[in-house]
């Protein structure tokens, strides 16, 4: 297989910084542990949780609105009915991609979202997609 054949991996290929939307800094929390494996990894790990100040050694912010810097992909870790909203910050940052994390997933966000050109991945891992694709 082709690496044009992958979709996904080419949108790994191409980003550097992750935002993790309900990015705990709880190491029990499989956010915390996938954030970790990106990190370790090579990405820009960048918490968004108002409920944290640092996650991973890095400032955390509480909205995507906040973070100062270019975001690739926004790595959603809430609840699905919390979606759209994260997707419309998303669009408002203008990130390349929206990613739900295993079991999130919302048709009319996913749309919308690709109705202003950022790539939608639903119901998926970032560390499982990651790994299968560096082996």
């Amino acid at each position: 297989m082709k690496a044009s054949d992958d979709p996904v991996a080419e949108l790994l290929r191409g980003s550097k910084t992750i935002a993790m939307v309900g990015l705990s800094a709880n190491p029990a929390r499989p956010s915390n542990e996938v954030a970790a494996y990106l990190q370790r990894v090579g990405y820009r790990i960048i918490a968004v949780n108002p409920k944290e100040k640092e996650v991973l050694g890095e400032k955390a912010y509480a909205r995507l609105e906040d973070v100062p810097e270019k975001v690739d992909i926004v790595d959603i870790f809430r609840r699905a009915e919390e979606v759209g909203a994260v997707v419309e910050s998303a669009i408002g940052i203008g990130a390349k991609v929206v990613w739900m994390q295993l079991g999130i997933e919302d048709g009319v966000a996913a749309e919308k979202a690709r109705g202003r050109g950022l790539a939608v991945i639903e119901d998926a891992c970032l560390l499982v997609e990651d790994r299968k694709r560096r082996r």
